[in-house]
């Protein structure tokens, strides 16, 4: 049986924990006007708010052609300043037999935060790859966030 891997990223922001947090929670689907060349689609599965327990639809492509995800918003921690996707549904299921991602902010003693992304994994097979591209295209995505609000 294949094992549960991880691989965490991290990025210094200028925006407090607090800002970047609620931004990104209350935001999601400015996403695609914000960064339309990766995410091409985003809905709430039968509408509202983000939650604890939303399915949201997700679009995108980081440059292996345009992908599609069913995601459940797991957890999400406002004390914590965390959010936790469960990938349940889409492309990267091929690929992985299993797929959560997980942002978590922290404060920096400039009055900035840390971003960090962890993403659990399980592999498909011997030949899937490292979901490097993942961490990294989720630390353009903050580091882009964090310019806006800094613009805002």
């Amino acid at each position: 049986m294949a094992q549960i891997a991880k691989i965490e990223s991290h990025a210094e922001l200028k925006s407090s924990a607090e800002k970047f947090y609620g931004f990104f929670k209350n935001n999601m689907s400015s996403f695609v006007q914000m960064f339309p060349q990766i995410f091409k689609n985003f809905e709430v599965v039968g509408g509202g708010e983000i939650r604890a327990g939303s399915v949201t639809k997700w679009t995108y492509d980081i440059g292996e052609g345009v992908m599609a995800a069913k995601i459940k918003i797991q957890a999400l921690d406002d004390g914590n300043t965390s959010i936790t996707f469960l990938v349940f549904e889409g492309d990267l299921l091929k690929v992985y037999n299993s797929f959560k991602a997980k942002l978590q902010l922290t404060k920096a003693g400039n009055g900035g935060s840390i971003v960090k992304w962890t993403l659990e994994f399980e592999k498909a097979n011997a030949n899937s790859p490292d979901p490097k591209i993942y961490a990294e295209q989720a630390i353009k995505v903050s580091k882009g966030i964090d310019a806006y609000l800094g613009r805002a």
